[in-house]
């Protein structure tokens, strides 16, 4: 065959593959537990329990700061803390933390020039956290 051919055909069949659809991505079926409630066979052991029972969450409250101002909007709270000589403005679902409070919270997510529509404020800095624990009240 000749080289102008050959290349004629590998490129009508490249073509052609084209047109294929992608196929359906893998989803494994759902695990349910066994009748006896037994995990699977090399499985951890899980104690949900234990982690309910001592209000543990699935996220790490590795920073601590002192409350210097609050916001309580509905569903909401702004806290403004001090952490390490330097303020900062936490957001998280409606908190009763209040000036003087020392608290506990996971490292969140940070967005640069937020603007609380419900405040008609633009904070420069300000970091969504999961859940603030008050560990040392006023």
């Amino acid at each position: 065959m000749k080289p102008a051919a050959v290349f004629t055909l590998l490129a009508m069949l490249a073509l052609v593959g084209c047109d294929k659809k992608p196929s359906e991505p893998f989803v494994p079926d759902p695990v349910t537990p066994s009748s006896s409630g037994a995990l699977p066979a090399g499985h951890p052991p899980i104690n949900t329990a234990d982690r309910a029972s001592s209000g543990e969450s699935d996220v790490l409250q590795t920073q601590q700061a002192t409350v210097v101002s609050t916001i309580n909007i509905p569903q909401f709270t702004y806290i403004e803390v001090k952490q390490d000589n330097q303020t900062r403005w936490l957001a998280t679902s409606t908190n009763a933390a209040n000036k003087g409070d020392v608290i506990k919270f996971d490292p969140g997510s940070t967005m640069e020039n937020f603007t609380s529509k419900a405040l008609n404020r633009t904070f420069p800095s300000i970091t969504f956290v999961n859940r603030v624990s008050i560990i040392n009240g006023k």
